[in-house]
C-alpha cells in the first residue's frame, strides 16, 4: 500500500508514526525472545494507528550502538519479520535501519511489503555517532532498479546526530537539490537531535527542490498546524510515547493530540 504525499503548501499533511523496534538478535540490548520483539511492537502499531496515523515507519531504534552503514543479517532478517507482521495491519508502511544500512533497508522493504525506505547518507557524505558515512544513491538506486522494486527512497538532508562540516559550503537548499538530482523521491528535514524543533527556514529551503518535505524531528501538537501548512509530512516518535520517553510505549492521547492539531 502506497502512501501519497501531497506537495507543501496543500494544507494535506501526512501523519507517519514511528514504530521503534526493541533490541533485535545481534545487539548488545537484545533479551533473548523475538516473540517479546514483536509483541512489543504489534502493540505500538495498534495504538498507531487507532491514533490516527496515516502510515507507519519501522526502525530499529533500540540497536545501540548502531553499525556504520551496514546491519547483520540477523538484524536484517528480524526486521522484515517484523516489517511483514506490521504490514498486515493494512497501513502504508516503511522501514529505516540504523545507521544508514539502505540497502538491507530496501531488501526488507521488497521482502516484507513496504513502500519507502529512510535513508541517512544518500547524497553527500557527513560524520554521525557511528562515524563517516558515505552517499549511498549509486548502489541504492541501481539495487533498487535490478530489484525491480517499486519503493520510494525519503532521504534524510542535512540529519540530525550528525556534523556536516565537510559540506559546510553548501546551503541547505543546495543539499536538497543535490539529493534530488541523485534520484530521492521525498526529502526529510531534522533539528540537530531527536526531539529537536525543525526550523521553519530549513523547511521552505528543501520545498524549492521540488519534492515533498517530511518533518523529521521535534513534532508538537503545538507546532503541527504550522507545520501541515509547510511540509507534506510529519514523522513522529518520541512525542507519541508516555512521559515523552522513546523507550516507553505509544500513548494513543498523544498521538490523538498531534492528529487533531494536523487536521485542525
Amino acid at each position: 500500500m502506497k502512501l501519497e504525499l501531497r506537495a507543501p503548501s496543500s494544507d494535506e499533511c501526512a501523519f507517519i508514526g514511528m514504530v521503534h523496534l526493541e533490541p533485535l538478535p545481534g545487539s548488545p540490548g537484545y533479551r533473548g525472545s523475538m516473540k517479546h520483539v514483536l509483541e512489543s511492537a504489534l502493540r505500538d502499531a495498534e495504538r498507531l494507528i487507532e491514533g490516527g496515523v496515516d502510515a507507519l515507519l519501522v526502525e530499529n531504534m533500540g540497536d545501540l550502538p548502531y553499525l556504520r552503514g551496514h546491519a547483520t543479517p540477523e538484524t536484517t532478517a528480524a526486521m522484515a519479520v517484523a516489517t511483514h507482521q506490521l504490514a498486515s495491519l493494512g497501513k502504508p508502511i516503511g522501514v529505516q535501519i540504523l545507521a544508514a544500512a539502505n540497502l538491507e533497508a530496501l531488501g526488507v522493504a521488497v521482502a516484507a511489503g513496504a513502500s519507502f525506505v529512510r535513508v541517512e547518507a544518500f547524497a553527500y557524505a557527513h560524520v554521525a555517532d557511528e562515524g563517516w558515512l558515505d552517499a549511498s544513491a549509486g548502489s541504492l538506486l541501481r539495487a533498487r532498479r535490478n530489484l525491480n522494486a517499486e519503493v520510494s527512497i525519503w532521504a534524510d538532508i542535512k540529519k540530525k546526530h550528525a556534523a556536516h562540516a565537510v559540506t559546510a559550503d553548501l546551503s541547505l537548499e543546495d543539499i536538497a537539490r543535490g539529493s534530488v538530482f541523485c534520484g530521492a523521491d521525498a526529502l526529510i528535514v531534522t533539528g540537530r537531535s531527536t526531539g529537536d524543533l525543525t526550523a521553519f527556514e530549513d523547511m521552505e529551503a528543501a520545498a524549492s527542490a521540488d519534492r515533498p518535505v517530511l518533518v523529521g524531528s521535534g513534532v508538537t501538537a503545538l507546532q503541527a498546524p504550522q507545520l501541515r501548512q509547510r511540509a507534506s509530512g510529519v514523522i513522529v516518535g518520541t512525542a507519541l510515547k508516555e512521559d515523552s520517553d522513546w523507550t516507553k510505549p505509544v500513548s494513543v492521547a498523544r498521538v490523538r493530540a498531534i492528529k487533531e492539531a494536523l487536521c485542525a
